[in-house]
């Protein structure tokens, strides 16, 4: 698909179910030959509906990008970690479909997650951002987002006969960590 139709024309939705085929297909293109994704084998479509269950079993959101009727990237946001102490914390993972990338559709796309987020509980917002030597967009535009470095992790992840760092970046949600809580989030 080129990306013939102006920016102004990207629809940001909520994922149905209708868009988890082309979603794993977006993500298993990611996998196979990219190494922002540390997964090594690409995950069925019925596993990836899965992960958007419990996605939105937390409350939270998966998004797509449409442009003209097609699905060329999608973003999501989930809890940071398990632990009660991280309620109040989300990561975010952004795809988009090979060859679009570059185009604002990750802009689009992570700008109404954090809106989105933003509306919740949530105070914290993380980008665990894998092949941090190569990666330069996704560093860029968690930048451009208001999300600032808060450390690499050097040789983490190992994939195509090579280590590779993970950037972490943060940004604030909402008053952030300057009030307390109005309503408390309890994981299950």
């Amino acid at each position: 698909m080129s990306l013939a139709t102006p920016p102004a024309m990207l629809v940001i939705a909520d994922a149905s179910i209708e868009d988890m085929a082309a979603i794993q297909q977006i993500y298993a293109h990611h996998v196979l030959y990219g190494v922002a994704s540390f997964e090594e084998t690409p995950p069925s479509r019925d596993e990836m509906q899965e992960r958007r269950n419990k996605v939105l079993a937390a409350g939270l959101p998966w998004l797509v990008a449409r442009l003209d009727g097609h699905v060329v990237g999608y973003c999501y946001a989930t809890p940071y970690r398990p632990r009660p102490a991280y309620r109040y914390t989300v990561e975010d993972s952004v795809y988009i479909a090979e060859g679009l990338q570059g185009h604002g559709i990750g802009k689009a796309l992570l700008s109404s997650l954090i809106a989105r987020c933003e509306q919740g509980p949530w105070r914290q917002m993380l980008a665990v951002i894998g092949n941090a030597q190569g990666n330069a967009g996704s560093l860029a535009l968690h930048s451009k987002l208001g999300f600032s470095s808060v450390g690499t992790l050097s040789g983490v992840g190992f994939k195509f006969g090579g280590w590779l760092d993970t950037h972490i970046m943060q940004r604030t949600l909402g008053e952030g960590s300057h009030t307390l809580p109005v309503t408390d989030v309890r994981p299950e």
